[in-house]
């Protein structure tokens, strides 16, 4: 059995190594971490197996476009090579988009395989008017809208938005001093 939980802070150790398993050294070179980088998820979901051990996770990111219209960017997914025959892939997928419109976003946005995606109805060609903040296969720029027409006007390049995570900040000493002369 396993089970799609809110991503607890004592997942992010094992996420981070299915994610290094999954992906290699090279994940935080691809255009779509410019998006993420120092940032918090909008949601972060972990798959679990019956010992509580994570098998799985995905995180939806808060982007918006030149002139400011929200979207998510989903990514990374993946799950460990034990449990893929158990769809665990198309469970965090599905609870992801649905906690997404559930929420009231109307689109979701992702760089990745057409053939595996299209079965959430993600398709190519629907931001055609969007770009990255670098290079990106415009065959894996995917695109699904959970609201009819809200992509009608995107354009330009998308831009992160959303809670920054101070804990990434290069530099930034996370102690109380720091709040207090910012203010």
């Amino acid at each position: 059995m396993i089970d799609i939980v809110d991503e607890a802070p004592a997942h992010v150790g094992a996420r981070e190594v299915l994610l290094d398993l999954s992906f290699g050294p090279d994940r935080f070179a691809k255009t779509s971490e410019r998006l993420r980088e120092g940032r918090l998820p909008a949601f972060a979901y972990s798959a679990l197996d019956q010992a509580g051990a994570l098998v799985g996770t995905v995180r939806l990111w808060n982007v918006a476009d030149e002139t400011g219209r929200n979207a998510l960017l989903l990514g990374p997914l993946a799950v460990e090579t034990s449990c893929r025959s158990q769809k665990v892939g198309e469970r965090l997928m599905r609870h992801a988009i649905n906690q997404a419109a559930m929420a009231g976003f109307g689109v979701v946005i992702l760089v990745g395989d057409h053939a595996y995606y299209q079965r959430f109805g993600f398709n190519a060609g629907l931001i055609d008017n969007l770009m990255l903040p670098g290079p990106v296969e415009r065959a894996r720029f995917l695109a699904l809208e959970l609201k009819a027409g809200h992509l009608a006007g995107f354009a330009g390049c998308l831009l992160p938005t959303g809670a920054t995570d101070l804990a990434q900040q290069v530099g930034m000493p996370l102690t109380l001093d720091v709040f207090e002369t910012a203010a």
